[in-house]
């Protein structure tokens, strides 16, 4: 399937970021004059009064938009939502051709957050765009010093679906060598691309989200960072020399600390948990701590589905779940046990802990409905909103309907 092909019947929308000088518009330059992008329209954002990078960006038609009115994270409910809504429009009444995917370049110093935020609540822009995933360009010369001295690069790394690594040429070994470390710290799922003066295929980079189709889903034990931590354990393994036993390792009960304030940890469920149950525990948990959750993201067994889900949230900004076709095979997740991982800021071990605890205490879905009912607020609402299977035997589910049968009594003329 052509990238530029809609993976969904929305319209996929990429968010491209990184620190100041990371190289995104050299990126986007080579990019646009791909032709797999045909139908893509770029937004840039900017902060300023005076726009510079638009002006940048060699190819610029109808389907070019700058946002101009200041950082995208602050403004985003004004010139970003307008900006979609106005395409949208264009598109179909052709005005502009047909819209196949958005990419909405940040500022250096923008959150990524109210942009997916928007994405997932604005109800016009959710109805008709999708986000397909965070890329975020990280300069290979300049990133250690970067992540050193800004939150919001960290921010970015943490929350990236793609790290591309641009300048890599220019950088020594050894720091090269320090920047992975510290890279595979911050979002050890992410994979890692090289861009070489803006190069790269655009299929390395679109229809790999969330929400693209099943065949194009990333490994899933790559995605949570499992790979990698496997890797390191067989180097250390190596490293300690031959064994005749090896003790298996306790579970962390804190986090585990990797880059200053920033730690991760993982939570694990060794049977099935009922689904309403674990969204509210699950919303209580993001409406507690979200600010301080860079990113949480998992492989969920769901009592009653034979199919494992995808969870993805961001502080505190649930992605609607998604249904793998089957549960991974020749991986970790073999053993059918669902797990999160956090990757958290600022949060003490004791707040690790009382996540795990509200976690470990899962209520069952009906209490779970009622509790909800009470903080219709919750930012899992978009969980608690689906539609349960239902109870009786005889039913028919299809798409967005669920039709059961029905029988009444001829005498009273009551379901029975």
């Amino acid at each position: 399937m052509p990238p530029s092909a809609a993976p969904v019947d929305r319209i996929p929308v990429s968010l491209l970021t990184g620190f100041l000088g990371a190289g995104k518009t050299t990126l986007l330059n080579a990019l646009m004059q791909n032709p797999a992008m045909a139908g893509t329209a770029l937004l840039i954002n900017e902060f300023g009064e005076v726009g510079i990078d638009h002006h940048l960006v060699e190819k610029i038609d109808d389907s070019t938009v700058l946002l101009d009115s200041g950082c995208v994270c602050c403004s985003v409910q004004g010139d970003l939502v307008k900006a979609l809504k106005q395409l949208h429009q264009r598109s179909s009444k052709r005005e502009i051709p047909p819209l196949a995917r958005v990419v909405i370049e940040t500022t250096g110093l923008a959150d990524p957050v109210p942009v997916i935020y928007t994405l997932m609540e604005e109800r016009f822009i959710a109805a008709r765009y999708v986000c397909d995933g965070v890329l975020t360009a990280v300069d290979a010369t300049h990133g250690l010093a970067q992540l050193d001295a800004h939150r919001e690069a960290v921010r970015q790394v943490a929350m990236a679906d793609r790290l591309l690594v641009t300048k890599g040429d220019q950088a020594d070994p050894a720091t090269r060598a320090r920047l992975d470390a510290r890279l595979d710290s911050l979002n050890p799922g992410a994979p890692r691309l090289e861009v070489r003066h803006g190069r790269i295929e655009p299929d390395q980079l679109f229809g790999s989200g969330i929400y693209a189709p099943a065949s194009k889903l990333p490994d899933v034990a790559a995605w949570l960072g499992e790979e990698r931590s496997r890797d390191a354990e067989a180097r250390a393994a190596a490293a300690a020399g031959p064994r005749l036993w090896r003790k298996t390792p306790a579970p962390r009960s804190h986090p585990a600390r990797h880059d200053g304030s920033v730690s991760s940890f993982v939570v694990r469920f060794d049977a099935p948990v009922p689904w309403f149950g674990f969204a509210a525990a699950m919303g209580r948990v993001l409406q507690d701590y979200g600010p301080r959750l860079l990113r949480v993201k998992g492989l969920m067994n769901i009592a009653g589905e034979r199919q494992p889900r995808v969870i993805q949230c961001v502080q505190n900004v649930a992605y609607p779940s998604v249904r793998l076709p089957k549960w991974p095979e020749g991986s970790p997740f073999d053993d059918g046990r669902g797990r999160l991982v956090f990757i958290v800021r600022d949060l003490a071990p004791a707040e690790a802990d009382a996540i795990r605890s509200t976690l470990a205490r899962l209520p069952g879905d009906a209490a779970a409905i009622r509790a909800a009912a009470a903080t219709p607020l919750l930012p899992t609402r978009c969980w608690l909103a689906e539609r349960a299977a239902p109870a009786a035997p005889g039913g028919l589910e299809l798409d967005g309907w669920v039709v059961q049968a029905r029988r009444f009594n001829r005498r009273a003329g009551a379901g029975v």
